[in-house]
């Protein structure tokens, strides 16, 4: 398993801990370019998650993804094997708003 497939085994996990709906869009030629990995509904609230390994960064197109997700209200962020519990924390902070 490479490096970034780990680190979208373990949000996959999290997810199906959460019970969060999930799909991971396949996009080769017929689907949008950029899309995040994960496209989630949490409790109503659009999340896209885009997994990253070995310091690697998002690409112009994705990162304009992530943006044009945020400019609509929804939830976008870049998960790194370093920080998969900003996953449980986000579902946490939809689901209990302070």
């Amino acid at each position: 398993m490479t490096p970034e497939g780990k680190v979208k085994d373990k949000v996959r996990k999290i997810l199906k801990e959460h019970n969060v709906y999930y799909f991971m869009p396949a996009t080769g030629g017929y689907g949008k370019s950029g899309v995040p990995d994960f496209i989630c509904c949490v409790d109503g609230i659009f999340v896209g998650i885009e997994c990253k390994a070995n310091g690697n960064m998002p690409t112009p197109l994705q990162s304009r993804e992530i943006d044009l997700i945020r400019a609509a209200k929804g939830y976008a962020m870049v998960v790194r094997e370093d920080n998969t519990d900003a996953v449980h924390q986000l579902i946490r902070e939809i689901r209990c708003p302070r």
